[in-house]
């Protein structure tokens, strides 16, 4: 082989690894709750429920309680398939999700009076929401988190589409506040099509896109 031929290959084989996806995905489920968790723990307690509780935990709940009827009720809600988010792997490694699903699935959203003044209804289709992300401290900044996104329009594609909805915090001073990048930037769900609907207060933003259903792929 001639160091010209050699050069060839090894510049096309470069070039093939550039194109490949950086992490690869998974659906949260039965099978996958146990990486879920390794990241729940490092998240410090909520196991990305809130938004799927209509109603907060009664006053009085200790922080220990909190955590552990969260890590249940996760659990019970993943096996009865009624919990829905993108796990991102970096090799075998867990390192981030996204979590979606139903609006029927993410009952909080409605108890917010800024939600319910602007949210225009959606008919004829099924409502999505995208609530928030958790990224492993470790990989921040690495893209995580827009992967995890594209990754859930398209699993969103697969059941049929619909309105989808996200929440992300609009103030530059929350968002500066590692807790509240959960939700996302406005920019992130720009770059995938999202429009502005309204603000929702003086923090937060609702934004929408609409995914066509995807047409099975022919045998």
């Amino acid at each position: 082989m001639g160091r010209q031929e050699a050069s060839f290959r090894r510049s096309a084989y470069e070039r093939l690894l550039m194109k490949q996806e950086p992490y690869s995905v998974r659906e949260l489920s039965v099978r996958t709750l146990s990486d879920f968790e390794t990241l729940a723990i490092k998240q410090g307690g909520c196991w990305c429920i809130f938004y799927q509780r209509a109603n907060p935990l009664r006053r009085g709940t200790t922080s220990e309680e909190w955590k552990r009827r969260n890590r249940l009720d996760k659990r019970a809600l993943v096996r009865s398939g009624r919990s829905h988010a993108i796990l991102v792997y970096d090799g075998r490694t867990p390192v981030g999700w996204c979590q979606y699903g139903g609006h029927e699935e993410l009952p909080r959203i409605d108890a917010r009076r800024t939600y319910r003044k602007v949210a225009l209804p959606v008919a004829g289709q099924k409502l999505w929401r995208i609530t928030c992300f958790f990224v492993d401290p470790k990989h921040r900044g690495r893209g995580v988190a827009k992967f995890a996104l594209r990754a859930a329009l398209d699993s969103i594609g697969n059941k049929g589409g619909g309105v989808v909805e996200a929440y992300p915090v609009a103030s530059p001073k929350m968002a500066a506040v590692p807790e509240w990048r959960w939700f996302g930037t406005p920019g992130m769900f720009r770059k995938e099509g999202f429009r502005t609907v309204a603000p929702l207060g003086t923090s937060g933003v609702l934004m929408r896109k609409t995914i066509p259903p995807r047409r099975a792929k022919k045998p």
